[in-house]
């Protein structure tokens, strides 16, 4: 294996250029789509590395249910340093995966929640207007059938006090955002960099990337639906400022943190964004998206090679 099985732990460094630069010269969707992707790689790759350190960390142990064979200095000269790296990996992955389970049980909790609120409402009422006087609104995705219990389709829910805090053209705004959330299934996106981010640390800044991608993605197209940017603009600001309390883990019209908004109401003002999927090639952006594909091709090459080696290595360790 060599150097390789360590790349993929490092390689998610290139996807951070454009994480910052891709929502200046891309559109919201190509943006979410393509950091999505560069995340979700680059997660799988660093725990297949992280694996099979594991792997030959744990044939080092005593009394490990491994076959002998795995043990043998050939197998260990396969990696380099692998008494202090595999040993390493071995609760480097414990950690990882515990956080993954954590948040989809997270997740998942979330979601029953919310769902749970909305169960005292009529059924076919969207948006379904929650009695609270304080304001927020966010998008809760459905949930497939399952034994014993029905599927429930994806519903925008809305308080009565965000209702009262907007006139009826910045709700038609709210609901479209809303609903292209639901549509568009950016709850999808949101919980794939966050686990890709807990496998990986280097991640986490491009899970801050999607999910600013994926509200602006939201805002461009509630404006599309009501034909005013301007109009949307302001719903987005309004909300904003009346907004005290959000959904965790749930996509948002308006968050309480102000961070986000104002850039979210400045694109809104500005025109709309370019439809391309790519950005320019001999621009900052294009630069920072070759890196990252050639980053993330290294990755899941790296990877590859890494878990072929190991099983040829192995293969030959283990006795007929």
């Amino acid at each position: 294996m060599g150097v390789f099985v360590f790349l993929p732990l490092v390689l998610p460094l290139t996807a951070l250029p454009i994480a910052r630069l891709a929502e200046q010269h891309l559109h919201p969707r190509a943006t979410t789509r393509l950091l999505t992707l560069l995340a979700g790689v680059l997660g799988l790759c660093s725990t297949l590395c992280l694996g099979l350190l594991v792997v030959v960390g744990t044939a080092q142990l005593r009394g490990n249910p491994l076959p002998d064979g795995w043990s043998d200095p050939e197998v260990r000269a396969a990696v380099p340093f692998a008494e202090v790296a595999g040993v390493a990996a071995i609760p480097l992955l414990a950690a990882a995966l515990t956080v993954c389970a954590a948040a989809l049980r997270r997740h998942r909790r979330i979601r029953a929640r919310t769902h749970r609120a909305l169960d005292g409402l009529p059924a076919g009422a969207d948006p379904a207007v929650l009695p609270d006087d304080e304001p927020y609104a966010y998008a809760v995705p459905g949930t497939p059938a399952r034994p014993g219990r029905p599927a429930r389709p994806g519903r925008v829910a809305v308080s009565r006090g965000m209702l009262r805090s907007l006139d009826e053209d910045e709700r038609r705004a709210l609901f479209a955002h809303e609903r292209a959330h639901l549509r568009c299934r950016h709850h999808r996106a949101l919980l794939a960099v966050r686990l890709a981010g807990c496998v990986n640390p280097l991640l986490l800044p491009l899970r801050s990337a999607v999910a600013f991608a994926a509200e602006r993605w939201a805002d461009e197209e509630a404006a599309q639906v009501v034909g005013d940017r301007r109009l949307t603009a302001r719903a987005v600001g309004k909300a904003a400022l009346v907004t005290r309390r959000a959904a965790p883990g749930l996509a948002h019209f308006a968050a309480p943190e102000p961070g986000p908004v104002p850039r979210r109401v400045a694109a809104l003002l500005g025109p709309v964004p370019p439809a391309r999927h790519w950005p320019p090639t001999l621009t900052p952006a294009g630069l920072a998206a070759l890196v990252a594909a050639a980053g993330t091709a290294a990755s899941a090459v790296s990877a590859l090679n890494a878990a072929v080696a190991l099983f040829v290595v192995l293969k030959a360790a283990t006795p007929l």
